[in-house]
C-alpha cells in the first residue's frame, strides 16, 4: 500500500483516511485537502479587519486526529520531519505538530497523486527505476 510508505502512517491510519476521504484525487491541491480536513488557518474578515486565528473549526476532526497522530510519529522515524520540527523549535510547540502534520498532508497527496511510494529520508518524491 502507498500510503504505508510515508513515515507515522500505518494499516490503521491509511485505512482510515482511504475510507474517510474516499479518492485523494478529487482534490486540486494541498490547500484544499488542508481545508477539508481542518489543517488550513481559520480567517476572520469584516469590513477592513483580516485576521488568522489559528485552525479552522470546519474540519474532518477524525482525519485531523489522524494527521496530527501521525504527524509525532513521523517526527520519530523521519530524519527530514525531525529536521523540519527542530528547525520550529522554540515555539508552541502544538503549532509545530499541526505544520508537521500539514507537511505530512502535503507527502500523502503527492504519493496519491503520483502513484510512487515515498522513501524515507527525501525531501521529493522520486520515480523508482
Amino acid at each position: 500500500m502507498l500510503l504505508r510508505s510515508i513515515s507515522g502512517i500505518g494499516g490503521m491510519v491509511a485505512c482510515g483516511i482511504i475510507c474517510e476521504l474516499e479518492n485523494l484525487r478529487r482534490f486540486n491541491n494541498v490547500k484544499h485537502l488542508a481545508g477539508y480536513v481542518g489543517l488550513a488557518p481559520g480567517v476572520y474578515q469584516s469590513g477592513r479587519t483580516h485576521k488568522t486565528i489559528g485552525m479552522t473549526m470546519r474540519a474532518h476532526r477524525l482525519i485531523r486526529s489522524y494527521f496530527v497522530e501521525a504527524a509525532w510519529q513521523a517526527i520519530r522515524a523521519d530524519p527530514v520531519m525531525q529536521a523540519y520540527y527542530r528547525k520550529h523549535l522554540g515555539k508552541n510547540v502544538k503549532s509545530i505538530i499541526i505544520k508537521v502534520a500539514r507537511k505530512l498532508l502535503s507527502k500523502t497527496l503527492a504519493v496519491i497523486k503520483t502513484g510512487i511510494p515515498y522513501k524515507i529520508g527525501s525531501n521529493r518524491i522520486e520515480k523508482q527505476q
